[in-house]
């Protein structure tokens, strides 16, 4: 589901967007099970003569909503999930080790099934529509997310998958795959990181079986919709879902992170659950939100041809455990090659302690950009997407440090300050020059900003 979703901005570049002639080769997959191919990373970038996205072997038409980076493209198919002995993919087979051992069923089988292999190419319809999120919602933004036209866009969470899983007929799932969110720059931040989704459906046998005096309880009613139940769900079907979801999700990060571990849950909101929860961790004397959950909406669960079951999603990102656990400082370094930081997550089993030891602290240049705005139309995000594209990984963080409206003019002059640092060598003077006049230059140009340099 679409946890921990800061809703952001976004913006169409003439040159920093994709060129209609950039054409991304790849192979698309398909999978059901954990164990399914991925798409590979060796993917060539072409171009061809007509106006038209190729990704993962399939051809998409640009139109006016078209704003994927060519930066963006190339991190399709990395699949950093599903790379032995990075990270992200320890993290992923602890989740997986741990839901198959503790639940399974009557044959003594895995309970939950996993899909790490679908493609992160959706339809406007299955990321949105299907989850019942309102037309007019944030979310949906160009300013928020990576469009290939109006119809079809790179996934802004794994819930984007629920509706389709659900309709194949499965009660319990976790998916798992690589999303994209146009975002702030810092050190916990990126345009492309890995999510976690968890469904589980109950039949009022499987919710009630176990419950004194259960038989003559139901799942569904004729209510009102309070801020604790949906109109259509008895109390009693509520409070047992929640209870559940609440147990299983505490065994995980327990699991995870070790006995003792305090958790604490925080009310929240979001369109497809309803009662949903935040969680967060106690982890070292500090309070860390980790995942978001919630009954599922049940006009979701009707329309994906369910109608007869209840059920719970959760929704966690695989950066923000890692980070924790292995006290990994900067979100940039799961994309590194570096083999100082591959190296360190070689171990003879998944649930082998690692203590991250960083590497050579480089220190960091400094650098601000000041421009006036062109109009009430800019964001935030224009600027970080186009910064990102030029800068790369290069740029640690970028942050609004000063807002000017002139008192007569009354226009907006905005300064950033770009801290460049290079996570495995020390960068010059020059080299940081020369990409900081590139973004003052493409600023001036795409964005139509008025340079004050």
């Amino acid at each position: 589901m679409a946890m921990l979703w800061k809703f952001m901005r976004v913006a169409k570049y003439s040159k920093t967007a994709l060129s209609p002639k950039v054409k991304v080769r790849g192979i698309p997959t398909h999978s059901r099970h954990s164990s399914s191919k991925s798409v590979p990373s060796d993917f060539a970038v072409n171009k061809p003569c007509s106006n038209t996205v190729e990704l993962l072997g399939k051809a998409y038409p640009q139109d006016d909503y078209s704003n994927v980076t060519e930066k963006i493209l190339s991190k399709v198919g990395k699949n950093l999930h599903n790379k032995k002995h990075h990270p992200l993919w320890l993290i992923k087979e602890q989740v997986k080790d741990h839901f198959y051992k503790q639940y399974t069923g009557r044959r003594g089988t895995p309970l939950f099934s996993v899909y790490d292999g679908l493609s992160p190419v959706v339809t406007v319809q299955q990321n949105f529509d299907s989850l019942l999120i309102p037309q007019n919602h944030a979310s949906r933004r160009k300013e928020d997310n990576y469009y290939l036209n109006r119809d079809h866009m790179l996934r802004a969470h794994t819930s984007a998958h629920q509706w389709d899983l659900i309709h194949s007929g499965l009660d319990a799932f976790l998916a798992v795959g690589d999303v994209y969110r146009r975002d702030t720059i810092d050190n916990t931040h990126y345009p492309v990181f890995h999510q976690m989704e968890g469904v589980r459906l109950f039949s009022c046998h499987e919710l009630f079986s176990n419950i004194e005096d259960g038989e003559g309880l139901q799942l569904f009613e004729q209510g009102h919709r309070t801020a604790h139940k949906q109109e259509c769900h008895t109390m009693e079907a509520v409070r047992l879902v929640e209870f559940n979801l609440k147990q299983v999700l505490t065994k995980l990060m327990t699991h995870i992170f070790g006995d003792g571990l305090q958790v604490r849950w925080v009310d929240c909101y979001f369109p497809f659950t309803h009662p949903s929860f935040e969680m967060e961790i106690n982890f070292q004397g500090e309070w860390l939100e980790v995942l978001g959950c919630g009954v599922m909406e049940q006009q979701l669960v009707n329309s994906a041809g369910a109608q007869d079951k209840i059920g719970w999603a959760f929704g966690l990102g695989l950066e923000r455990l890692a980070m924790i656990l292995y006290d990994i400082p900067d979100i940039r370094l799961f994309w590194s090659e570096d083999e100082r930081f591959l190296k360190q997550f070689i171990v003879p089993h998944i649930w082998q302690k690692i203590k991250f030891q960083p590497l050579s602290r480089y220190p960091p240049l400094i650098n601000d950009i000041s421009f006036w705005l062109p109009s009430e139309t800019y964001s935030k995000n224009d600027f970080y997407d186009l910064a990102r594209t030029i800068g790369g990984d290069l740029i640690e963080k970028v942050v609004l440090v000063d807002e000017f409206t002139h008192p007569k003019t009354k226009k907006v002059s905005h300064c950033y300050r770009i801290i460049y640092r290079h996570p495995e060598k020390t960068l010059t003077q020059d080299e940081v020059h020369r990409i900081h006049q590139a973004i003052e230059e493409s600023a001036v140009r795409e964005l139509g900003v008025e340079g004050r340099f």
